[in-house]
């Protein structure tokens, strides 16, 4: 009987289907005060909103690509559409979401997660969200988990507006001012103070449409003393032109409050990936990220934490796998502006075929920042002679009263182990691709389980060549 390989036991077509454009409006390509105008009619934005949208594109329009990461040039803001939206409204029952859409992400696995193990999910199709729906018993808490649009014209309006791109400001970057300009869809969230979610939110999106753009914004509000985990995952189908993500996650989390927020980002091999993400943390709280990325042909993606009460904290565990024509820049910020806080960066980078893998973090200490400890350890494993593997640390200490730490290692897979375990009846595919999932250990049991699961067969994937 012949040896099933992994690439038969684990199809990528889970990703990489493609569902015929059925979409009911989208703008023209391109970037204009008139496209811009459009997209907030269509989604009948209230004045403030509208104003902002078309500051936002001013904004981008005045500053420079960046021009200290991998290289854009093949993104075309001119050939981006920047809203589509599909042929349905949000659905709150999964019986009511089309069929083409709804077969989507059943094949993804989202509704059967959702009766798993999740306390409410939300699924973005394109530029809109197409279904969403939250447990009686997390409602009956008082938490809201709804999406943007809704909490954007609903009664916590004045809650978004307060909150709203304050983080993550159009002039921190030009894409967070495209982001500004063009946004639609994402989850909004808000968790009530000394209240528990016992199992984790859930939002997926999936980018269907070729040479498009995902502009999705991520809220999430933790009260005091509250307790929270949130699930983020992303796909996107392969398609032989140019598409583009540019979200936005914010989160606020409260005093004594503790929030996790996991995502596993597997877009396909076309897409620039230019997301931005932040949190600000009061005093005793706790932010955790926990993240993987695996898709992209560019990624440029450092979640940042504001440590801004006493005593907060922050834990980030990353890995990236950068495979062939790919360029991924990932890593962490933070800054600690408060006495007492502490933070922990731990990452692993795979680099294979000429991959390109760069790790950058930054850790910021105040002058109020006393008694601080921060520590950041990166690993980068290289498993061929044409890849490459770059650690990037900058620090900026202003306080003498301060324990901050930064170590990196690059190393790639020894003979020796390969040879042990080929000697143990392993072929050199399986004994490599062992290795790489035991390298990468400590981030896949920091994930749900069913992202964990997923990142090791998306290893034993790339290590079989098969995802292109």
């Amino acid at each position: 009987m012949r040896e099933k390989s992994y690439v038969e036991d684990i199809d990528r077509s889970i990703y990489d289907f493609k569902d015929d454009e059925k979409d009911a409006y989208k703008v023209k390509a391109g970037l204009t005060p008139e496209i811009v105008q459009k997209i907030s009619d269509e989604k009948k934005d209230p004045a403030w909103m509208q104003l902002f949208r078309l500051r936002s594109l001013q904004i981008y329009n005045q500053m420079p690509i960046p021009d200290w990461g991998p290289s854009i040039e093949g993104l075309n803001m001119d050939d981006i559409v920047t809203y589509v939206r599909p042929n349905t409204k949000m659905k709150a029952k999964w019986s009511d979401v089309p069929d083409d859409i709804k077969n989507t992400f059943e094949r993804l696995g989202i509704p059967q997660a959702e009766r798993k193990s999740l306390a409410g999910v939300g699924a973005q199709y394109d530029s809109e969200l197409v279904y969403h729906n939250v447990r009686a018993e997390v409602a009956a808490q008082g938490v809201v988990y709804t999406d943007m649009e809704s909490a954007l014209h609903g009664e916590y309006a004045d809650m978004v507006r307060k909150h709203f791109m304050k983080l993550v400001k159009p002039t921190d970057h030009k894409f967070a001012a495209l982001h500004g300009a063009v946004w639609s869809g994402g989850s909004f969230v808000y968790v009530p103070r000394g209240v528990s979610v016992e199992i984790p939110l859930q939002s997926y999106f999936r980018l269907n449409a070729p040479g498009a753009g995902q502009f999705e914004h991520t809220l999430i509000i933790v009260d005091e003393d509250a307790d929270l985990h949130f699930i983020e995952g992303c796909s996107a189908p392969k398609y032989n032109v140019a598409n583009l993500h540019a979200g936005c996650v914010e989160l606020f989390v409260g005093k004594n409050a503790r929030l996790r927020y996991s995502t596993i980002e597997n877009w396909s091999k076309n897409m620039y990936n230019l997301n931005t993400k932040r949190a600000q943390v009061e005093a005793g709280g706790k932010i955790e990220w926990v993240s993987g990325s695996f898709g992209s042909h560019v990624s440029y993606l450092y979640p940042m934490s504001v440590l801004k009460g006493k005593g907060a904290k922050m834990e980030f565990t990353g890995i990236t796998f950068a495979g062939k024509g790919q360029n991924l820049d990932t890593g962490a910020k933070v800054v600690h502006s408060a006495p007492d806080t502490s933070s922990y960066i731990n990452t692993k980078s795979i680099s294979k075929d000429g991959g390109i893998s760069t790790f950058r973090s930054s850790v910021s200490a105040t002058k109020a920042a006393k008694n601080t400890k921060s520590a950041v350890s990166c690993q980068s494993l290289m498993l061929d002679d044409i890849s490459r593997s770059d650690t990037i640390p900058a620090m900026d200490i202003r306080t003498k009263d301060a324990n901050i730490g930064h170590e990196a290692q690059i190393g790639s897979i020894s003979d020796e182990a390969v040879f042990y375990l080929m000697s143990r009846g392993m072929t050199e595919e399986d004994a490599r691709a062992c290795i790489v999932s035991g390298f990468a250990d400590d981030v896949s049991k920091e994930l749900p389980l069913e992202y964990a699961v997923e990142m090791n067969n998306l290893i034993r994937l790339e290590m079989k060549g098969s995802i292109g």
